[in-house]
Formats: structure tokens, C-alpha cells, sequence
């Protein structure tokens, strides 16, 4: 998939700069056109709007919603006007996930800011959460402190054999092809014997080289290290700048009461990561 079309989610907060600043960096280097996307999203509950003081308290919302929208505004214009880029901006309302979804179907690739400190992240029900499952399209999660533009570097592709990390690995193409590296990695179960078993990841790697993308196989062991955990050392390990992966090959609230990898890159990663589901 070439990267033509590139969507970024910004908002009144300085927070959403990070994910910008990546996405701009993307757009240059794949020559894209870059849309902001902000999000008019009030609820507004039944009882409020009953009271006497309603008109008064949605005169106040209504403010509040234009400035948010021209703060927003304003960090987009201020940080794209001086780039070089095509840039357009989009202002859309109604219920946040829904109009952020719909927004991102318009475009190749939607970049997010991590939401959350790193630690415990508000992962059920976030932008990053549903925009994965829902928008149709590959999602950019850039680390909430911000990171190098994940190309010319070391990518890691979490390979797993599913629908999940097939459709991500494919959907990743024109950023693994502008890596330096390519590793496609397999966490494999402790307990697992793989004394007499092809190497995984082996046929990942010869699909990527008909794309002329030189990738590697890499097997690591599993342990009582969270998935995640050991992805995210390997990837400090190698100095990667991009993680590939599939996102929730169990439904959204199996993992969220188990856990999962899904749900644990998105709080804690560290370098930027694309997901697809």
C-alpha cells in the first residue's frame, strides 16, 4: 500500500503535537497529503437539558467547543504552514469515535497520540481502542512522549500467523520498504520445543522480499514476561523505531479482562506502533 492519504487526530492539547510532529514527518518522506481531524464531541445528558439553566449552560458548552476547535486549529496551522506540505483541516461532530472513524476512512494510513502516562493507560474505549476496530484502516500510535519518524530505522513485525498480523504486515508495506531493517518476530511459548521445527517467521520473510523488502527471522523465547514486555525490550535492544502488529485476534473485552499484547502496547509503547485488525 502506497502511502498517499495521511490523517492525524489532533485536539486542543499540547499532548497531540507528538502524533503531528510523526505524522508531518511521514507525509514529507512519503510525499502525502496530511489532514488534521478534530471532533466536536459534547454529551449533553436529557436531565440538563430540562433544567431552567439550560440555555445558560449551552451557551457555555457551545463556547467552550469553539475554542477547544480554534486551539486545535491553531496547533495544526502553526506547526504544518511553514512545512511544504498539503495540508487540509476537517472539523466534524457528533459522537467522538463514530466521527473519528468516519473521518480516517477517508485517508491510507491515521496517526494517533498514546493516550495515558504509559502506565495505565485508558485503553478500553480510547481513540486508539476503537479506532483500530473500527475505522477500517492502519493506525499509527505514537508514544504520548513523543518519537522519531519510524522510517530509515530498524522495524520489528510481530508475526503471529493470523488474519490480524497478515493484514498489518500488508498494510505496513511502504514503511517497511523505507526501513534500513526489517525483523520479522515470533514470540514463541516457554514451554514450546522448536529443536526440529522450520524457523517461524521464515515465509513472512520470503513474501516481504518479492516486495524487495530485505527482512530477517527472529525467534524469541517466551518466558514469564509479559508478550508485550519482550517486545518492547527487543525493540530497545535493536533501537527500532516501528513496531508492526495485529491487533485483537480475541474480541476487545477477552483481552481487556485477561490482558493481551493488544492492549498492553497501546498503554506502554515506547516507539511508534502500527496496528491493524
Amino acid at each position: 500500500m502506497n502511502i498517499r492519504d495521511l490523517a492525524v487526530h489532533v485536539d486542543y492539547r499540547d499532548r497531540c503535537r507528538k502524533g503531528l510532529e510523526v505524522a508531518m514527518g511521514l507525509a514529507e518522506r512519503c510525499q502525502a497529503h496530511l489532514t488534521g481531524l478534530y471532533v466536536d464531541s459534547v454529551p449533553i445528558a436529557p436531565e440538563m437539558m430540562a433544567m431552567s439553566t439550560a440555555p445558560v449552560l449551552l451557551e457555555t458548552i457551545f463556547e467552550e467547543q469553539q475554542e477547544r476547535a480554534a486551539s486545535a486549529r491553531g496547533i495544526f496551522d502553526s506547526m504544518t504552514q511553514h512545512s511544504g506540505l498539503n495540508t487540509s483541516f476537517r472539523r466534524s461532530e457528533g459522537p467522538m469515535f463514530n466521527a473519528l472513524n468516519q473521518l480516517a476512512r477517508y485517508s491510507d494510513l491515521l496517526v494517533l497520540t498514546q493516550e495515558g502516562d504509559g502506565t495505565a493507560g485508558p485503553v478500553l474505549g480510547g481513540f486508539a481502542d476503537y479506532a483500530v476496530m473500527d475505522c477500517g484502516r492502519p493506525v499509527l500510535v505514537v508514544p504520548f512522549v513523543g518519537a522519531s519518524v519510524p522510517v530509515d530505522g530498524t522495524a520489528l513485525v510481530a508475526w503471529s500467523g493470523t488474519r490480524e498480523s497478515a493484514r498489518a504486515a500488508n498494510d505496513a508495506l511502504a514503511l517497511l520498504a523505507l526501513a534500513k531493517r526489517v525483523q520479522v518476530v515470533v514470540i514463541e511459548p516457554a514451554d514450546t520445543d522448536l529443536s526440529d521445527a522450520p524457523l517461524p517467521g521464515a515465509a513472512l520473510c520470503e513474501h516481504l522480499a518479492r516486495h524487495d523488502i530485505n527482512a530477517e527471522a527472529k525467534l524469541i523465547a517466551g518466558s514469564d514476561v509479559n508478550a508485550g514486555d519482550l517486545l518492547l525490550s527487543h525493540a530497545a535492544d535493536v533501537d527500532a523505531n516501528l513496531i508492526v502488529m495485529g491487533a485483537y485476534g480475541h474480541s476487545r473485552l477477552r483481552q481487556v479482562v485477561l490482558g493481551g499484547m493488544t492492549r498492553h502496547m497501546l498503554a506502554h509503547a515506547t516507539v511508534p506502533v502500527l496496528m491493524s485488525h
